[in-house]
């Protein structure tokens, strides 16, 4: 494809520019799953989550936008190329949300954390990304299968996605309807004063969009055109974390990919973004019952990512941008898992007087 760069370079590097845009979200942003929902629980404000409504309403557009341009076959991507197991999207985001409370943070939090020098974020980072292989191809990869056996959608049968579903049923192009739902996510988040007069955070959350976006056209461009059978996909912070984890360990060994591209320009924007604001300071933990809650909180997210096939990004926004039928239902799960855990966390059990 290239004299100058493999094609494992080049998606790496595809993954490097998406990942830049959404550590830099992370830190000049704030774009962050658990801060937003913190925020709607108890703190009065719903802004951030509106950003969260901006962010997947342009990457849906974006993404059936491709489609349309017949630069994207949403069929090869990973959440419209296997048929959904309702049980598996509603335990794992369960069990992510509530271990992301514990944590306090997700995977792509923790990792724009430790770009800003916070040390018990490379804890739960390499927490989560061993976990998450030990479910899904190590010691425990046998009984995940047996629990939820992932099957690939065969030739000519429905993609499990809403629009391909609902373009199904009434006759109208799936690449139409994505492009009409993306537009209402768009109308309804921004339809806030309170949003509009801190006109930033609508940038910001358009540029979390517009990694996801790059990722699939960067992906789907060397997929198409390029000579390694490469997978089309975007951002997720979960296995991609333990793949690079591996990568780091035996790089001499196994190629790079888009996930390594993608941590490493999470890392990168991060810590860029935090010496901007002046944010940036060596953090540790000095408490150990904190560190044993944080570092219970990665596994569980490790376990939970791989069950619902994706984390709150690779769910809540990758996923969802491709409109899959797993992404909502995952997201309201890892939101109820997190409103959990940050209830035991904030308020305890206790009923209100």
């Amino acid at each position: 494809m290239n004299s100058v760069l493999s094609d494992y370079q080049i998606v790496a590097l595809i993954g490097l520019l998406g990942g830049l845009l959404l550590g830099l979200a992370a830190r000049l942003g704030r774009f962050c799953t658990l801060g937003a929902i913190e925020d709607a629980l108890y703190g009065g404000s719903t802004l951030r989550l509106r950003m969260w409504g901006i962010a997947i309403g342009f990457a849906v557009l974006g993404s059936f936008g491709l489609m349309a341009a017949g630069l994207l076959d949403g069929a090869e991507t990973y959440y419209l190329s296997i048929r959904w197991m309702p049980l598996a999207s509603v335990l794992g985001g369960l069990m992510f949300g509530y271990g992301m409370a514990l944590s306090g943070n997700c995977g792509y939090g923790a990792i724009a954390r430790l770009g800003g020098g916070d040390l018990r974020s490379f804890v739960i980072v390499l927490v989560m990304g061993v976990s998450t292989y030990v479910v899904l191809s190590g010691p425990l990869a046998p009984l995940r299968a047996a629990v939820f056996d992932q099957q690939d959608v065969v030739a000519g049968e429905m993609p499990p996605g809403i629009a391909h579903v609902l373009g199904g049923m009434i006759g109208v192009s799936a690449h139409w309807i994505g492009m009409a739902v993306g537009l209402c996510l768009m109308g309804f988040a921004a339809a806030s004063r309170a949003l509009w007069a801190k006109p930033m955070q609508v940038f910001w959350a358009l540029v979390v969009g517009s990694g996801v976006i790059i990722g699939w056209a960067g992906t789907a461009w060397v997929a198409r055109d390029g000579f390694e059978a490469l997978p089309v996909v975007s951002h997720s912070f979960a296995a991609p974390m333990g793949e690079t984890i591996l990568w780091w360990m035996t790089g001499s060994a196994r190629p790079l990919s888009f996930a390594v591209g993608s941590i490493t320009g999470v890392w990168t924007g991060a810590f860029v973004g935090s010496l901007i604001k002046g944010h940036f300071r060596w953090e540790a933990c000095e408490d150990p019952r904190e560190l044993r809650r944080q570092i219970f909180g990665a596994v569980l997210m490790g376990v939970g990512a791989v069950t619902a096939l994706g984390c709150s990004i690779g769910q809540g926004l990758s996923a969802f941008s491709v409109l899959a039928l797993s992404a909502p239902v995952t997201f309201a799960a890892i939101f109820a898992g997190a409103a959990l855990g940050l209830r035991q966390l904030i308020v305890g059990f206790q009923p209100a007087e």
